[in-house]
This record gives C-alpha cells, sequence and structure tokens, in this order.
C-alpha cells in the first residue's frame, strides 16, 4: 500500500485492510462538551466560518475517540448560502428560507460560485489535513442534491416533502433547473476540498427515501451521479430511510453506500453489489445500556464478515445527548 494512505481510504476501495475503519456522522460537534463550550461563545455559523474554530471543532472528536477520519465542520447548507440563499439555521428546526424557491425566476437568480466562495471552508481543510496523521483521512461533505433542494422549496424541514414533489410532478422544467444548478454547485463546492486536501467526499442525501424508485431514477439520479462522477478521490454516498432505494444509489454512484439501520448490513450489502458499504448501528442505540451498545455493534460486524470494504458507522449522526465516553468505547470495541 502506498506509505501513509489513510485506512478509510483503502477500505473504501475495498482493498485489505488491518482493522475496521471506524467514524461517525456528526461526531463533531453536538454531543461534546468542547463543543458545547466553543459554542457558548459564537454562533454556528461563525464556527464553520472561521478556518481556526472550524478546524478546532473538527478535529475534536479525533482527539477524544481516536476515530480513523475527521469529518469537516459544516452545514450542508453551507455552499448554498454561497449560491445567494438566506439561510437561518433555527434552533430545534434545522435551515429555514424565507422566501423559499418556487419559480423559474426564483432558480434563475441562484448564482453559480466559483472555488473562491468558499475561502474558509478550503483553508479550514488545509488545517485539519496539516494537523491530521497520515493514517487519518479527512472528510468533506455535501448535501445531496434533493435533499438541498427539499429544503429551498418547502422552505424548512419537511417529513413528507408535498410542496417538492408538486413541483417534480406538475412544474418538471423548473424542478430540473434548479437541480441542475445545485449539481454543478455542489460539484465546484467538492472537487475544491479535494484541492484542498480532502481525502473522501460523502454526499448526504439525507431525504431520498421519501421517494419512489422510479421517482428517485427520473428526478434525483442524473444529478447525484454528476457531483461523484466528478471526483477523483473515494466517494460515499448516504441516505436514511433507503432500503428500496440501495441498488438505485449505488448505480448512480460512490465507492461506497452508507446505509442506516433500517435494514440489516449483510442484506443491504447484497443490495448494492460491487461496491463497499457503510453502517450502521442505530445512534439510539447508545443511549442505552452497553451491553446493548456491544451486542448490536457486534451484530453488524458480524454481517459484515470481515469482507474488504466495510466502515464501521452509525446509520445516522451522533445524537446531541449521546455520552462522548460511550462514543469512545465504541470505537475501542470494533478496533478489538
Amino acid at each position: 500500500m502506498p506509505a501513509g494512505e489513510p485506512l478509510l481510504v483503502r477500505a473504501c476501495r475495498r482493498e485489505a485492510v488491518e482493522r475496521t475503519p471506524v467514524w461517525f456522522m456528526r461526531q463533531a460537534g453536538r454531543s461534546l462538551p468542547e463543543y458545547r463550550a466553543l459554542r457558548e461563545k459564537h454562533p454556528f455559523f461563525e464556527l464553520a466560518m472561521t478556518p481556526d474554530l472550524c478546524a478546532e471543532v473538527t478535529l475534536q472528536p479525533v482527539r477524544r475517540h481516536d476515530v480513523d477520519a475527521a469529518v469537516m465542520f459544516a452545514d450542508i447548507m453551507t455552499p448554498v448560502v454561497a449560491m445567494g440563499v438566506d439561510v437561518e439555521l433555527v434552533e430545534g428546526v434545522g435551515p429555514v428560507i424565507d422566501p423559499p424557491i418556487r419559480t423559474a425566476k426564483d432558480v434563475e437568480r441562484l448564482r453559480v460560485p466559483g472555488e473562491d466562495g468558499y475561502t474558509p471552508v478550503l483553508e479550514a481543510v488545509r488545517i485539519v489535513r496539516g494537523e491530521l496523521a497520515g493514517d487519518k483521512a479527512v472528510i468533506g461533505f455535501c448535501g445531496g442534491p434533493f435533499t438541498a433542494a427539499g429544503y429551498l422549496v418547502e422552505g424548512r424541514p419537511s417529513r413528507d416533502f408535498v410542496t417538492v414533489k408538486t413541483m417534480m410532478y406538475r412544474e418538471p422544467a423548473v424542478w430540473h433547473a434548479l437541480m441542475d444548478r445545485l449539481a454543478e454547485t455542489f460539484a465546484v463546492y467538492v472537487q475544491a476540498k479535494v484541492r484542498a486536501g480532502a481525502d473522501v467526499v460523502q454526499l448526504f442525501d439525507s431525504w431520498a427515501g421519501v421517494l419512489s424508485p422510479a421517482d428517485y431514477d427520473e428526478y434525483v439520479a442524473p444529478y447525484s451521479a454528476r457531483i461523484l462522477s466528478a471526483l477523483d478521490v473515494p466517494t460515499i454516498h448516504f441516505g436514511t430511510g433507503t432500503a428500496g432505494l440501495l441498488g438505485r444509489m449505488a448505480a448512480a454512484g460512490g465507492d461506497v453506500v452508507g446505509v442506516d439501520w433500517r435494514v440489516e448490513l449483510d442484506r443491504a450489502w447484497d443490495e448494492i453489489g460491487d461496491r463497499a458499504i457503510q453502517g450502521n448501528l442505530d445512534p439510539a442505540a447508545l443511549l442505552g445500556p452497553w451491553a446493548g451498545v456491544e451486542a448490536g455493534t457486534r451484530d453488524v460486524l458480524r454481517r459484515a464478515g470481515g469482507r474488504p470494504g466495510h466502515v464501521f458507522n452509525l446509520g445516522h449522526g451522533v445524537l446531541p445527548s449521546t455520552d462522548p465516553d460511550v462514543l469512545t468505547r465504541l470505537v475501542e470495541l470494533v478496533r478489538a
């Protein structure tokens, strides 16, 4: 293997590795007291857009848990802000966009920023890559185009995405124009992160699971594919509630398909075929007794069966009430 190449990178390529790599979505932030101390002094976007502060938050879980990757601290709406959209992160709600994007003129007003639109983010990536050990990976990420479009069109998080689906069905030209602009923007964004030092990129299409397989193929897959194919580093394609879409997600792209806890890991691997897999312990399991955490972890590893290409993770992000010591213990268990 190339000297110093991160363990996660090699696992994403399904190379034989000395142990299963482990990292956690949303490991940077919410559950860590050291993050909360910074958050008392700085608003979210100030932390995310100040390079040294962003790097510090990104590195905190690596220091505490010794995970195999540092995932850059950011919000999936960061490139959308650079497109000229006013995004407010409301506590307990999520991203709020007022006014939302609903018409062809709204889409036309969205600009496609160049690399210089992300200068603070890219500087944070450089800092993290410079401070991180060579065997640990830097993960850059962006939201999936459907998930970002969901926030833009609905104006806030939604459970049923009725407004989004209405646009898809009634005004497909507007929908495709929006997705085209998002895909173009997000491709530039993640390519810039790779040039700054990101070793792996994850596409978070968290809400794609609300779609039928046919709608996913027509309205989403081409745009996700466009982003994933623009990169020359390993990519992870992740969604939640996507048990019925796993084969289609794999076809759209990604060296790794991330799966949540709603599907057994071995069955999911059968669905995605010739890909690596990431997952998939229920984040809520970490709120219960250790015996349950251990049993769930061993079950995930048993289903992986030691096959090359398994990246251990939760099925979604770390919950804010998670005890950090449990995460540290979980890392040790996976390695043991």
